[in-house]
């Protein structure tokens, strides 16, 4: 049947599949995101032998995001969301594979370069949540796209999680240090490049594209554009990132310095990645557990009270990063909270750029919104590398809590913008 023909019980049909697939992918997708978020500053700070070269793990993972996003929006917009994905797997197939290589020749550059390729697999991930958004019905947009998002939980928590067993694992197969985990995301990497060439038909964008065309003949009418509102919600995203990406880069070596200052002795390399593993696992927690919970709020409250419900969520991990920073359990309430206010910004400025965006501009700014925020956090994470050498844990905090500020501040723009075209106040 063609795709104009779908009738509504089909078409949600069609939207429940293409959701459960998106999850899916993500939940395997996500293991490898998860390790390289543990590892990377780690596998940095100890091939290149300076703390001060750790936040470049981060900054390399969202370099790649971010190099591909608009690449990989394109390609989309041409041949589907399904091949699109596809080759963000093969992307970060191939990074898995550098970075072994690169931590057993203990070479600093060609690990930056694995990274890089890990980073770029991950633009893919983070496409999967606005590819939730093209099919789905305006009513339930914030809670589709919620879910695919929440999907990453499992494999985002896992991969720090996999961090012990992947030791265990790598040992016995002969893999360096700090790396068996990416055995699990390869395997996982794998899997979900099946899932997507086999599960993710019809295409979601594609059909979307056409019952969007059929739409407008029949109607005479074509949705409306809203720029101003599309490029604060692109601001509020990637700023929310990048106030996520910086601190959370720095947790790591951050514990590892109060691990070493509070011992008599030094703590084993085991003990430093036990702690930093259940840090990062519940911080990935927060990042995408609550989603659904966001999307549905998104929904019914309105996409900008709840962007701005996540920058209230973020102001309260700087104030414990900079306040609680010397004991454990503050920098983990801070992480916690850190992910809850990225998880409450992105769901809710995901959907209200994709509602703010005539269909024929939706994936074009996409792919830039996801661009700028990569870029964005591969810079904070560069310059909180930086911040936390001279500063300290506390700095960072205070630093970040500027971007918090911006986009508080920012906000009445896109409320007015929004009642002067008639359009219902996100």
């Amino acid at each position: 049947m063609s795709v104009v023909a779908l009738s509504a019980t089909q078409l949600a049909r069609v939207q429940r599949r293409t959701v459960l697939t998106l999850s899916l992918g993500q939940v395997l997708g996500g293991i490898a995101f998860g390790a390289t978020v543990s590892l990377g500053a780690l596998l940095a700070a100890d091939i290149s032998g300076d703390d001060a070269l750790s936040g470049l793990a981060t900054a390399s993972v969202t370099l790649g995001a971010a190099l591909c996003a608009i690449p990989l929006a394109r390609l989309a917009a041409r041949v589907g969301r399904r091949r699109a994905l596809t080759l963000g797997n093969l992307f970060a197939l191939v990074g898995i594979v550098v970075v072994i290589l690169a931590a057993s020749l203990r070479v600093f550059p060609l690990l930056l370069v694995g990274i890089v390729m890990i980073g770029a697999g991950n633009a893919g991930n983070l496409q999967s949540r606005f590819a939730a958004t093209d099919l789905a019905a305006p009513t339930h947009r914030g809670r589709d796209l919620s879910i695919v998002v929440w999907a990453t939980t499992i494999g985002g928590v896992a991969g720090p999680l996999l961090l012990g067993p992947g030791e265990i694992v790598g040992e016995m197969i002969g893999m360096p240090p700090q790396t068996g985990s990416y055995a699990f995301s390869f395997v996982a990497q794998c899997a979900a490049l099946v899932l997507y060439l086999v599960a993710l038909r019809p295409d979601p964008l594609l059909t979307a594209q056409r019952l969007a065309t059929a739409a407008t003949a029949a109607t005479g009418t074509a949705v409306a554009d809203r720029p101003r509102i599309a490029r604060y919600a692109i601001f509020a995203i990637a700023g929310s990132h990048v106030v996520m990406a910086s601190v959370m880069a720095m947790t790591p070596v951050h514990l590892s310095h109060m691990a070493h200052g509070a011992h008599g002795m030094a703590p084993t390399p085991a003990d430093v990645s036990a702690l930093v593993g259940i840090t990062i696992a519940l911080h990935v927690g927060g990042m995408y557990a609550l989603s659904p919970l966001f999307g549905i709020l998104a929904d019914r409250w309105g996409r900008l009270r709840v962007v701005l419900l996540g920058q209230v969520l973020l102001g309260g991990a700087l104030a414990f990063a900079v306040f609680a920073n010397d004991r454990e359990w503050g920098v983990i309430v801070a992480l916690i909270l850190l992910g809850l206010g990225w998880s409450a910004a992105t769901v809710a400025g995901a959907a209200l750029l994709t509602e703010a965006s005539a269909p024929e501009l939706r994936t074009r700014r996409q792919g830039r919104s996801d661009s700028l925020m990569s870029l964005s956090a591969a810079a904070g994470a560069v310059l909180a590398g930086v911040v936390l050498a001279n500063f300290q844990y506390a700095g960072l905090g205070v630093a970040a809590s500027v971007i918090v500020v911006a986009i508080v501040a920012l906000s009445p723009l896109a409320v007015q913008r929004a009642a002067r075209v008639g359009a219902p106040v996100t």
